[in-house]
């Protein structure tokens, strides 16, 4: 709920810290923003038009496609790395995120109730002088419908979510994604609405990477959870329609987008998807080949292929899914990426 996450944020005005009122988040300033009958609230101020926003048709096409759980082992993948990650800090398991830690997907079943360790940082310190227990606090940059924080939060237990995307459709789904995800409408690329040091993880899943406002509000040792797609995401369907596909200079992009960063570790997650028609429209509106296609060139290139798969007694159509998900910490030393 948003009223989890107000102690976190920070006018996005004058940056001062805000309240929550009624149905109004006011700073000290007097600059106030009133909370969506959805539960979340609009932090987007200044007349600069925001990066680009899903609509509501985007936003509905992509949470049928990620509740139907064709993502689900990504975003299995990406909470089980976030829960070993907040349990080796506590020093719960000093080696929880060496990398052969992760050759299975967790089991919800078998996760057990932890309790955070205090964090060095003013709100924390609030919260346990007043008698609570120390809860990690998660934001995930580019929210969508807070299916993958969603899933995170799931997996660690008393964790606090900050969702935050520039579309108002997607928010509003992720403010019901999960009890204790609070949600604002943000743009990843002007200063966050979010206070210094708060987060123990960002996540960003096939969202902008806005570096130096990640560093600003990561709390000492806190760190970045990148997932992208790999060179062979979505293989045959990018060769037989004719996607974008991964360039070789993606990886370059992501290092000059987190400057300031090291990447600590990173595996690669692959799976098979078995989709039919309508499916096979999903998963492509879902990357950038929706905003760079005209969308009737695109639907008749599904249809065709999809025309050729059925010719050969085939009710699905199998495309491989294949990710990269990696684990920035804040270097002592910032090197500038060439």
């Amino acid at each position: 709920m948003l009223a989890d996450i107000v102690e976190y944020l920070a006018c996005p005005v004058c940056a001062h810290e805000v309240r929550l009122a009624g149905d109004t988040l006011r700073c000290a300033e007097g600059h106030a923003f009133d909370v969506a009958k959805q539960g979340y609230v609009s932090l987007l101020v200044g007349s600069r038009t925001p990066g680009t926003a899903d609509s509501a048709a985007m936003v509905a096409a992509r949470a049928e496609f990620l509740g139907a759980g064709h993502y689900a082992p990504l975003a299995d993948a990406l909470a089980e790395s976030v829960r070993l990650r907040i349990q080796s800090a506590n020093g719960r398991e000093g080696d929880a995120f060496r990398r052969d830690r992760f050759s299975a997907l967790p089991d919800a079943a078998a996760e057990k109730a932890y309790r955070s360790a205090a964090v060095a940082r003013e709100a924390g310190a609030a919260r346990q002088e007043a008698g609570h227990a120390e809860e990690p606090v998660i934001v995930d940059a580019g929210a969508g419908t807070g299916y993958y924080l969603a899933t995170v939060l799931r997996a660690v237990d008393r964790g606090i979510g900050m969702a935050f995307d520039v579309s108002k459709h997607a928010v509003r789904r992720a403010a019901r994604a999960h009890p204790r995800v609070g949600a604002f409408v943000a743009d990843v690329w002007r200063p966050l609405p979010i206070r210094d040091g708060v987060a123990d993880i960002v996540i960003d899943v096939f969202a902008p990477r806005n570096g130096p406002e990640f560093r600003r509000i990561l709390r000492p040792g806190g760190v970045v959870v990148v997932v992208t797609p790999a060179r062979a995401h979505l293989s045959p369907l990018v060769q037989e329609l004719g996607l974008l596909s991964v360039d070789e200079e993606k990886e370059r992009r992501l290092a000059r987008s987190l400057e300031g960063f090291e990447e600590a570790d990173r595996r690669t997650v692959e799976f098979d998807l078995e989709l039919d028609p309508g499916e096979v429209a999903g998963v492509v509106g879902m990357g950038p080949s929706a905003w760079h296609t005209e969308a009737t060139e695109l639907a008749k290139r599904i249809s065709s292929y999809v025309s050729r798969e059925t010719a050969k007694k085939r009710e699905k159509v199998v495309a491989r899914a294949a990710f990269q998900l990696s684990i920035f910490e804040a270097s002592p030393r910032s090197r500038a990426v060439p």
